[in-house]
């Protein structure tokens, strides 16, 4: 059973708002291809994804920058194009050309044609508003003069920018809960948070009736389109949802995060692109560093976070990634026990299984997988 009263959600303070609300704000206009200003200590620049770059968008950057405009791309990207860096950099664009500027920063084959420079803090600053809001990290920056005026361009600092995913776990509330019987758990509640990762909200399925007061079994499951819904074979997502729900409703119940995290935290849009990749011969790894993202985008503070606002603070986490674990330990939540949860391996997705032990030290027994397939 759950506490009568459990913990309090923190709250943001007047000032923290604000700088949350320009964020939000700013990824909305990144998506629908527009520009944003963003300002740092030391300089102020007209941003726009790499991806919405087209001949109008570059000739109203060129217009609104006197300056030398430039190219900021991921550390891994870099690598791709032929660099030893292990950290960001950016190209100079004497031109903003948008084609150049798409070969730099999407095709395949393409290779580092300019000296690259080490990152400013703006450029830091414009990579992660692009990934949180789910597109290309790959950032047009047009530096502007300090004292000009941009129109409608919305303003958001770095600051924050960087502070946004800390803000988010910190605004996490509870916006909803109702039953919602599942097929093979008919006792199943569904907590809807919002906040916290991505851009929609944030789901607790409480399947059964589980003991809060004792370590509780907990899977964090990040949403997975093509493979929970659609029943993809290039996964094992699918399985791994339905049956962690069945396991539950058979034992003493437990908690399942349902989390707005795509793509290993990359979004529909960029899974799909990694996929085409795939498709192409790249491991799923590989395919996300083309397009510059590392092994892994998701963090799991905000799934501590609602696990606390639930009550809970001891668990049995189910799952075959250590990088949940040890999550959830640095959040301050008790690990009390791990156990494995098993998909079925498929002829199109035993390299992607292979590809998650291997690269990124899932917890993957094939021996198991093979015993399973036979059955």
């Amino acid at each position: 059973m759950s506490p009568e009263r459990p913990p309090v959600p923190p709250t943001l303070g007047p000032e923290e708002r604000a700088g949350h609300t320009a964020v939000e704000r700013a990824m909305a206009e990144l998506r629908s291809g527009r520009p944003i200003l963003l300002e740092t200590d030391g300089e102020r620049a007209l941003v726009l994804g790499a991806e919405a770059l087209d001949a109008e968008a570059a000739a109203a950057l060129a217009a609104a920058s006197p300056l030398r405009a430039r190219l900021a791309l991921p550390a891994q990207r870099l690598s791709r194009l032929g660099t030893a860096r292990t950290s960001p950099g950016s190209i100079a664009l004497p031109g903003i050309d948008p084609e150049r500027v798409e070969t730099l920063a999407l095709q395949v084959d393409a290779r580092i044609d300019a000296p690259v420079a080490c990152s400013e803090p703006l450029d830091v600053a414009a990579l992660e508003l692009l990934r949180l809001a789910l597109v290309l990290p790959a950032a047009v920056i047009a530096p502007v003069a300090e004292d000009a005026a941009y129109g409608e361009a919305l303003h958001v600092k770095a600051d924050d920018i960087l502070a946004h995913r800390g803000r988010q776990a910190k605004a996490l509330r509870i916006v909803g809960r109702a039953p919602v019987p599942l097929e093979g758990a008919p006792d199943t509640e569904f907590v809807v948070f919002r906040g916290g990762e991505g851009l929609r909200d944030q789901v607790a399925v409480i399947v059964g009736k589980p003991d809060f007061s004792k370590p509780v079994p907990v899977r964090l499951h990040s949403a997975c389109l093509t493979g929970d819904l659609f029943g993809s074979l290039k996964c094992d997502c699918g399985d791994q949802l339905r049956d962690t729900v069945q396991r539950m409703a058979k034992d003493e119940g437990g908690v399942l995060l349902y989390l707005d995290q795509e793509g290993r935290g990359n979004g529909i849009a960029n899974k799909m692109r990694a996929y085409k990749l795939q498709s192409q011969g790249f491991d799923t790894y590989d395919a996300d560093e083309v397009l510059g993202f590392g092994l892994d985008q998701r963090r799991f503070d905000f799934a501590a976070e609602m696990l606390r606002q639930l009550g809970i603070a001891s668990v049995q986490v189910i799952t075959n990634n250590p990088q949940k674990i040890a999550a959830l330990k640095a959040a301050g939540l008790d690990v009390a026990a791990e156990q494995r949860v098993l998909g079925r391996p498929t002829q199109e997705n035993v390299r992607y299984l292979a590809s998650k032990r291997d690269r990124a030290g899932h917890h993957i027994d094939f021996e198991a997988l093979a015993a399973r397939a036979s059955d």
